[in-house]
């Protein structure tokens, strides 16, 4: 009889172990093979998700056949404990496994729709909205607009539900600290007042993504300390002959080179245009220098540098003072203050717009004079062909 019930016991084990071994095939299969996504999805891992509610989130979205599998496959792995709070792309036919990749790599967050507030040197902004097309990657623009102008029904909707939408604010180089704090007090998706205005020159541009509701404040605290940062590190790779005493003055040059150009392979013959003067004691004789006495930052000028204001005596005017300005006129970006610590070694002491968009550069004041009679040249052709 025991000889009996060991076979039995023995043929029970042999069963049970082969079932255990299907069921562990069974799993890994379900586990690595293409799973039942048809097209690609975008999927939210919240902050402090579990495994289980990211499992059950998935299998609603139709991505993994089995939560439970998903589940045990992140034991085996030993992923279980490193989900990433985001918002991820699937691929269509992701398996479990890639799946698991995806939500535990911490890769930077991918949203299917992107409001960019983009600030403009009036003080105002225009909102970009546009979708970002699963699978393919392709980016659709669905509306772009100013406040000041009629809201797209588009936007209301987006914002109004419960679409994952991620928020960015772009300041762009060149704006003063009173254009950027407009601009923001514009944009309705922020929260909170700004008691004062920032310090010139201290405020990096960048495109920083943001919640909505996000505090203005905080997101300006944020831009203060990507500018000391990009100033901090600038300032000690800086060449050994710049004549600048204190990083103030590299910031205050800096916005100078900023306003004078927008190309970017000038930046470093601009500066050393400006670095040349200073060190043979000539006034830089700027004129957005002139422009932010005028204007005290706030705004645009709107119209050309008057005589009078070439004249004035104040302490931005580089017609009138020797040196640099008494503070920056703008918030330069860190092209222009790696300029400002770095530029090019060259003997220009003038330069002129050349109609391109870009300078002619002069080592001498004849020299210089001949590029001027040229750019004057142009202007006038440009007028003339504007009233034919």
């Amino acid at each position: 009889m025991w000889k009996h019930v060991a076979a039995n016991g023995l043929s029970f084990l042999i069963v049970a172990f082969i079932a255990f071994a299907a069921a562990i095939g069974w799993g890994q299969r379900e586990f690595t093979t293409s799973g039942p996504l048809q097209q690609a999805i975008f999927f939210e891992v919240e902050r402090g998700a579990s495994l289980r509610s990211v499992s059950e989130g998935l299998a609603e979205d139709g991505a993994i056949s089995s939560p439970m599998v998903f589940r045990l496959g992140a034991d085996y792995t030993g992923q279980a404990g490193e989900l990433r709070f985001g918002n991820y792309e699937i691929p269509a036919g992701a398996s479990m496994a890639e799946i698991l990749d995806i939500v535990t790599s911490g890769a930077a967050s991918t949203f299917r729709y992107t409001a960019t507030f983009v600030l403009r040197n009036q003080g105002t902004g225009e909102m970009r909205l546009r979708e970002r097309v699963p699978g393919t990657g392709e980016i659709i623009e669905l509306a772009t607009f100013a406040y000041e102008e009629e809201v797209p029904e588009i936007y209301r909707e987006l914002t109004g539900s419960d679409a994952q939408v991620v928020y960015r604010v772009s300041v762009p180089e060149g704006l003063t600290s009173w254009q950027i704090v407009e601009g923001l007090n514009q944009a309705e998706f922020l929260s909170g007042e700004v008691p004062e205005l920032p310090q010139e020159g201290m405020l990096a541009p960048d495109t920083y993504e943001v919640e909505r509701g996000a505090d203005r404040q905080e997101l300006l605290a944020r831009m203060q300390a990507a500018q000391e940062e990009v100033l901090t590190a600038a300032w000690e790779a800086r060449a050994d002959d710049v004549p600048l005493d204190t990083i103030e003055e590299a910031l205050i040059l800096a916005s100078i080179i900023e306003k004078e150009t927008s190309v970017p392979e000038e930046r470093g013959r601009v500066a050393s245009v400006f670095e040349n003067r200073l060190n043979r004691g000539m006034r830089l004789q700027t004129d957005p220098t002139v422009i932010y006495g005028v204007t005290n930052g706030r705004g645009v000028l709107g119209r050309g540098i008057r005589q009078s204001e070439l004249r004035d005596d104040n302490p931005w005017n580089t017609y009138v003072i020797d040196g640099l300005p008494i503070t920056p006129i703008a918030n330069p970006g860190r092209a222009a203050i790696e300029a400002a610590l770095n530029p090019d070694e060259t003997d220009y002491v003038f330069f002129v717009a050349d109609g391109t968009g870009g300078h002619a550069f002069a080592e001498t004041l004849e020299e210089h004079n001949r590029n001027v009679a040229r750019w004057r040249q142009i202007e006038a052709e440009r007028e003339a062909s504007a009233t034919e």
